[in-house]
């Protein structure tokens, strides 16, 4: 039988569009082990070595295109533990050396979704003027923007700077991720604007997911310490002060999906039946646009590992 040779640059999407929706899908019903090839730039932290998780580690069958691997089995995972909303696992993939490779650190965010103008919004502005040049690009008084913030004590003179202008807020417990996704469709989700410090890591996997389906996004590291700047040098960063945008968190092609976890705004937690498990899934790629919902059925458990 003869072979079918797929061009390298095809391999993201007619290969890989659909095991990435395995890997979310397997990491949200159990710990299920990543079945990709590539180096984890983003995982469980440069420090922990949890196996096949951690930053640095190679995965896969060390054949075919070098790909970066950004992952989260369990982003909320307090919201998992409380069965609260908005649990999800992610990962997202991208040609080798195009993904950010960012320590596992905090990172000042700033993300809104598609149709403005590029630098309406700047993580170097105030709250304020970020609400009031939102608002105006969008053709709205202050009052018409929300903000989705997460809900911290680190936030607590942005959230009243928020309000202050007459903006509603939003906050959330954690889910990040989807707090930045939920930017690029506000009409549906009612949140204009992602605004505050979460987790660097997290970070890249917004920056991945908004890439495919448009937005502006800006982040930085937060290097308070002697030994988390060390770290960042480690891992290549040579200034430590940068303001990333979104295409240079994400500068190549990339696949993103998630999969729910807990019932959510965004995705369908996991269901178990007595035959049945189902799923929701969303998959998405940068260079086309395209989102795809996937809601399956698996009737086969054993690939599941629930044994």
């Amino acid at each position: 039988m003869s072979s079918i040779d797929i061009p390298s640059h095809q391999l993201l999407e007619r290969i890989l569009s659909l095991e990435i929706v395995r890997v979310t899908e397997r990491a949200a019903v159990a710990a299920a082990r990543l079945p990709i090839r590539g180096t984890i730039v983003i995982g469980e932290g440069e420090r922990d070595e949890a196996p096949m998780l951690f930053i640095g580690e190679k995965v896969g069958r060390d054949t075919g295109p070098a790909m970066d691997i950004a992952v989260d089995p369990l982003e909320g995972t307090t919201l998992c533990a409380k069965n609260m909303p908005g649990a999800i696992a992610t990962v997202a993939l991208a040609d080798g050396g195009t993904l950010l490779n960012a320590p596992d650190v905090y990172m000042e965010k700033i993300a809104i979704g598609p149709g403005y103008q590029k630098g309406v919004v700047d993580l170097d502005a105030s709250a304020e003027e970020n609400v009031a040049s939102l608002a105006k690009a969008k053709g709205v008084k202050a009052t018409g923007i929300t903000a989705l913030i997460l809900d911290r004590p680190r936030h607590a003179d942005m959230i009243a700077a928020v309000r202050k202008t007459g903006a509603a807020v939003t906050l959330i417990t954690d889910g990040d991720v989807a707090g930045v996704i939920h930017t690029a469709d506000p009409e549906d989700t009612g949140i204009d604007i992602y605004m505050g410090i979460g987790g660097a890591p997290e970070g890249v996997l917004a920056a991945a997911a908004l890439r495919c389906i448009g937005g502006q996004m800006q982040g930085r590291l937060v290097l308070d310490t002697e030994e988390k700047r060390q770290r960042a040098t480690h891992m290549g960063i040579k200034d430590l002060r940068k303001k990333y945008t979104m295409e240079e968190m994400v500068s190549g092609d990339c696949l993103f999906a998630a999969t729910g976890v807990t019932n959510g705004s965004m995705l369908k937690g996991v269901k178990f039946h007595p035959e049945v498990i189902e799923t929701e899934t969303v998959v998405m790629r940068s260079a086309t646009g395209t989102v795809r919902w996937i809601r399956a059925e698996h009737r086969e458990h054993g690939k599941f590992y629930l044994g």
